[in-house]
């Protein structure tokens, strides 16, 4: 009997450990029943920077300065407007930069209008026409290219000599005199007609 009653007593203190083991355990790799879930760490602030004045320095020399001081998301565009390229960024020089120096966050992306090295700057920036906004933008003084550039692919253009009926060939050497429809005006798709002349010349 003694052994009957030792044997029951260790099962059943066998059985109130188990039952105590359960009762305590927690999910794994998780909070407890119950508690909040763990909240998603905060993203770091946008840490800001000095950016300094690039105007009048050479293209190459000025996103160089710029990567320096911290500013690493740099774009460039043709500040005569006429569209082109900045394939060899030695050859120009910088008329305009957006932002404007002093602070601004590091995450910010400057934009430098460019002409090539032996060009004057103009006195204000042309920008870069886009027609994001549905409307068609206004490409006075713009190349074609640039309009071209910033139309929906889908659309069709028609380009016309102003002055004597010439052929557009190179589209960067050709500055919009006028336009239907109008700048402003909805895009609605429809076909955009310009009338050009070479630059350095008088539109009609």
């Amino acid at each position: 009997m003694r052994t009957h009653h030792a044997l029951a007593a260790a099962l059943a203190v066998t059985a109130l450990l188990a039952l105590t083991g359960c009762q305590e355990a927690k999910p794994s790799g998780g909070a407890a029943p119950g508690s909040a879930p763990a909240s998603a760490p905060a993203s770091a602030p946008a840490k800001q920077g000095t950016l300094p004045d690039l105007v009048g320095k050479g293209l190459q020399a000025a996103q160089d300065e710029a990567q320096a001081a911290g500013f690493h998301l740099l774009v460039s565009h043709d500040g005569l407007g006429r569209g082109r390229a900045q394939a060899f960024d030695r050859n120009w020089k910088v008329c305009f930069q957006s932002p404007g120096p002093g602070a601004a966050s590091t995450e910010a992306r400057i934009d430098f209008g460019a002409v090539k090295a032996d060009e004057t700057c103009p006195a204000t920036d042309p920008g870069v026409p886009s027609a994001a906004a549905g409307a068609t933008p206004d490409f006075y003084r713009k190349s074609v290219k640039a309009a071209r550039d910033a139309l929906p692919s889908g659309t069709g253009i028609t380009v016309k000599d102003g002055l004597q009926g010439r052929t557009v060939r190179l589209e960067t050497n050709w500055q919009v005199c006028a336009q239907l429809p109008k700048g402003g005006n909805p895009l609605n798709g429809g076909p955009v007609e310009l009338i050009v002349v070479q630059f350095g010349e008088t539109c009609p």
